[in-house]
């Protein structure tokens, strides 16, 4: 066995023996209550994390838990930056890369809920007047135009992931499949702001801030830059290098350009599971499936993974349906879960390239959330 397994095995039977030690640091009640109804001590959760980080090398790392209607847990661990070695703390602000698309998601089907979206209505012909030319390729001109908002939110385009400057080549007929794509996303985006007469810059993140963000608690979640973060945001790591780079995003991109941190998106998670900005029924409609992968899905084989919400995967556990999303800009990467049944969210934030493998570590100590 080695010493990073001996550790973990230590964790282990600490919070099985001591599930009740107080409070430790920056956690908010002595204990996190887990999926499997185990109570873990919020003192050697912190302290195994620790220890984990250590072990992998991972920089600087967010991580909150949501038990009920509460963040019960939230802990900033390492250094926003491995040159100045500057501590993580509250303040400090990550890219959520993917973790974008589900935040997204939930304000579009508030703006559903408001009339100013359709679900069902095709985004082409908001685009096409700002179309350049060549931007879909004219064999997938046909299908492009079947696109609507619940058929990209949900992964069913049949466009790749990015096409980096490629003209858009669509792979099957639209919604009768799965393609995971942060291109469509970005085209859906544009698509709403231009609908608006708002563009998709820092006029539309105001929109998203008061609809979405700001009538939740999130005071530190934007799309676009704002020069006031200057200073609180974390910068990326790649195999231990440091990338001195900061994005300064100017336009929003609904696939990627999300700046937060875990406590931030927690509140996020809280409001999936007890709704108060959207009715029960319209968050009941995002997490319903629909999109069911097909049996030789690659995700179904390799995570278990069965299909796609308006935003969140799906995946079925023995405690309930679990909803989760990966994100990963390379040096900055992230992850969030919930299972509504156990009243359950995990979320963390990390700026680096190694935040999966330390993901893999916390479940020896809280089980399996992936």
């Amino acid at each position: 066995m080695t010493k990073f397994e001996q550790k973990i095995r230590l964790c282990l039977l600490l919070a099985v023996t001591f599930g009740l030690v107080g409070s430790f640091g920056q956690s908010r009640s002595a204990y996190v209550r887990v999926p499997d109804g185990r109570k873990v001590a919020s003192a050697v959760l912190h302290e195994c994390i620790e220890k984990a980080m250590d072990s992998l090398g991972v920089p600087g790392l967010s991580l909150a838990i949501v038990n009920g209607d509460r963040i019960v847990y939230h802990g900033t661990f390492g250094v926003t930056n491995n040159q100045t070695m500057e501590p993580v703390t509250k303040q400090t602000l990550f890219e959520g890369a993917s973790l974008s698309k589900p935040l997204f998601a939930y304000f579009l089907m508030k703006m559903v809920e408001k009339g100013m979206l359709d679900l069902d209505q095709p985004i082409y012909p908001f685009l096409e007047p700002i179309f350049p030319e060549g931007t879909v390729a004219p064999e997938s001109l046909e299908a492009y135009k079947k696109l609507t908002p619940r058929i990209i939110l949900s992964h069913g385009t049949g466009i790749p992931n990015w096409v980096r400057g490629e003209p858009i080549k669509i792979s099957f007929e639209p919604g009768t499949d799965f393609s995971y794509s942060g291109e469509a996303y970005q085209h859906l985006g544009a698509a709403f702001g231009t609908k608006l007469g708002i563009g998709w810059g820092d006029r539309l993140d105001s929109l998203f801030l008061k609809e979405a963000a700001n009538p939740i608690g999130m005071d530190r979640s934007l799309y676009t830059w704002d020069p006031k973060y200057e200073n609180d945001v974390a910068r990326g790591h790649i195999d231990g290098q440091m990338n001195p780079e900061v994005n300064r995003f100017k336009k929003v991109g609904p696939g990627f350009s999300l700046h937060s941190d875990a406590q931030d998106y927690a509140l996020f998670l809280v409001e999936m599971m007890h709704p108060k900005n959207i009715k029960t029924a319209t968050r009941d409609e995002m997490l319903r499936e629909h999109n069911h992968f097909k049996p030789d899905s690659q995700l179904l084989k390799e995570t278990g993974q069965t299909g796609w919400g308006l935003g969140f995967a799906q995946k079925p556990t023995p405690f309930g349906l679990m909803h989760l999303h990966t994100g990963n800009n390379q040096d900055y990467q992230a992850y969030a879960m919930f299972i509504p049944e156990q009243e359950y969210g995990f979320v963390m934030f990390g700026n680096s390239n190694n935040l999966f493998p330390l993901l893999e570590s916390i479940e020896q100590l809280l089980g399996d959330h992936f």
